[in-house]
């Protein structure tokens, strides 16, 4: 048995500490706060982020900006020029694409980028394409598919 595997026994209750009821409780008078100061007060004398009169925190940080990353869309990304290793007339789909490991994860879709250059005739099937992208895989003779 060690100290972090302490739990009370199934049933067992505390019963809470019942300050401010008179000198025989322990906790009587001034009801476990002290005497005077800032923090005797009522209302115990702070609010949330209160640092002493010192400027805080949520003040001292620059408010400009805004991303809102919780829903942020990612994308698993292919280069065009990743995709002359196939031969010319193949149909490129996401899973092909994620069996020959041009891509680890689906994410929220494929995108296909525009850097480097494409020497094939492809069918290109993707979630998302820039528009360079586009224009260079139709360039090559490929074909554009939306999915």
């Amino acid at each position: 048995m060690e100290l972090h595997n302490l739990k009370p026994t199934p049933g067992s209750t505390h019963s809470r500490k019942r300050v401010g009821r008179g000198i025989g409780s322990g906790t009587g008078k001034t009801a476990g706060s002290g005497t005077k100061g800032q923090n005797a007060r009522s209302g115990r004398g702070t609010r949330l982020g209160f640092e002493g009169g010192q400027t805080p925190f949520f003040k001292r940080i620059p408010k400009r900006g805004f991303t809102n990353a919780r829903f942020k869309k990612q994308f698993a990304t292919v280069n065009v020029s990743e995709l002359n290793r196939y031969e010319e007339g193949t149909v490129v789909t996401p899973e092909l694409l994620m069996k020959d490991r041009l891509i680890r994860k689906y994410l929220d879709g494929v995108k296909i980028l525009a850097n480097g250059t494409l020497a094939k005739k492809l069918t290109v099937q993707a979630n998302y394409f820039s528009a360079s992208a586009v224009e260079k895989i139709e360039a090559a003779g490929g074909i554009v598919e939306v999915i």
